[in-house]
């Protein structure tokens, strides 16, 4: 139980660097919200500590364009 606890604290840590990041880089100030800067907000909380040492993930996604 013990190291199900342990390993509980690290994974939130870890989110919580994540998400200080993607404060850092200014991805919840953007009004508008589209799947390339979700995705990048997403990837970049998940890499959490990582982006400290350089990982900077970025999504490209091209939705597809209703027909005339």
């Amino acid at each position: 139980m013990r190291i199900g606890r342990i390993g509980t604290v690290v994974v939130l840590v870890w989110l919580i660097i994540g998400a200080i990041a993607a404060a850092q880089r200014g991805y919840f100030g953007s009004p508008k919200a589209h799947c390339g800067t979700v995705g990048s907000t997403v990837v970049t909380i998940i890499a959490g500590p990582l982006n400290y040492l350089g990982v900077n993930p970025k999504i490209s996604c091209h939705v597809p364009q209703p027909a005339k």
